[in-house]
């Protein structure tokens, strides 16, 4: 209307309405979800990084070394790894190949490790026969432990190892048929005799029937030789310094019974009686 003042709207007071504050409720979900979607990223971002390494080419198995093996060829332990060629060498379990190594009664340990980019190294530890255990009518090439590791045949005519008797385990099914308290006792008169090389050489027959009495059959000498459960070495050097003078006397010897340090008893063969 005229003569009334008119008001400058510059002055006049702005309606905005007041913003509002995020609970910590709000806040909190907000950053959850935040955080999730990061998670889905660097997990997909994971995937196919690991799904490009497990393709590339450069990196499977292409070359496989093997060490340590003496009586194995290369050739038979890489088939107890038969597959393991061409295995991403990043994503392989190789306990598991370790463990089909060790399925060869041979090996007696071995270890597998990478060599990047493209190659395992293979080591094994074979068993070592410390002589040949008489089982009944066959014959088989075992550890100081008791541990069969092959049969005996013309395939190890190169191994030169006395034979061993009365390692036969007392039959009960599901056990082993060599009794390891014999084994390990043949063990200790073939480690004692190694001291002595040109000793060793000369046994030709170890018998453990009785673990207090190893009997030991010398090359060319069919005497048996009883030298008890200690003392092995030097009660053989004893036979061996008196067996000239015995068998110049005697016209035979049954066997020598060494286990008295002081004495030695010999008897001569049996004398068949006369009908």
């Amino acid at each position: 209307m005229p003569g009334l003042p008119t008001t400058d709207k510059r002055f006049r007071r702005a309606h905005v309405k007041p913003s509002r504050k995020r609970s910590p409720a709000s806040k909190h979900a907000w950053l959850a979800a935040r955080l999730i979607a990061l998670a889905l990223a660097l997990g997909y971002a994971g995937y196919r990084g690991v799904a490009l390494i497990a393709a590339a080419s450069s990196l499977q198995i292409g070359h496989m070394v093997v060490r340590g093996h003496e009586r194995l060829s290369a050739g038979e332990v890489l088939a107890l790894v038969d597959g393991l060629r061409g295995q991403n060498i990043l994503a392989v379990d190789l306990d598991v190949w370790q463990r089909k190594l060790l399925s060869s009664p041979w090996v007696e340990s071995a270890t597998i490790r990478r060599v990047l980019p493209s190659t395992v190294e293979i080591r094994v530890h074979e068993r070592r026969p410390m002589g040949i255990g008489r089982l009944g009518t066959a014959m088989y090439l075992v550890d100081a432990r008791g541990v069969i590791i092959d049969e005996y045949g013309p395939a190890y005519a190169d191994i030169d190892l006395p034979i061993i008797d009365g390692i036969g385990a007392a039959p009960h099914e599901g056990g082993s048929i060599v009794d390891v308290a014999r084994a390990e006792f043949a063990a200790r008169v073939i480690d004692a005799l190694s001291a002595r090389p040109e000793l060793a050489r000369r046994v030709s027959q170890i018998d453990v029937s009785d673990l207090h009495d190893a009997v030991l059959i010398l090359d060319g000498d069919p005497a048996l030789l009883r030298l008890g459960d200690m003392e092995f070495v030097a009660r053989l050097q004893q036979y061996i310094d008196l067996a000239p003078a015995l068998h110049e006397r005697l016209d035979g010897i049954d066997y020598v019974d060494l286990r008295f340090d002081e004495r030695l008893y010999v008897r001569p063969p049996r004398q068949r009686v006369k009908k």
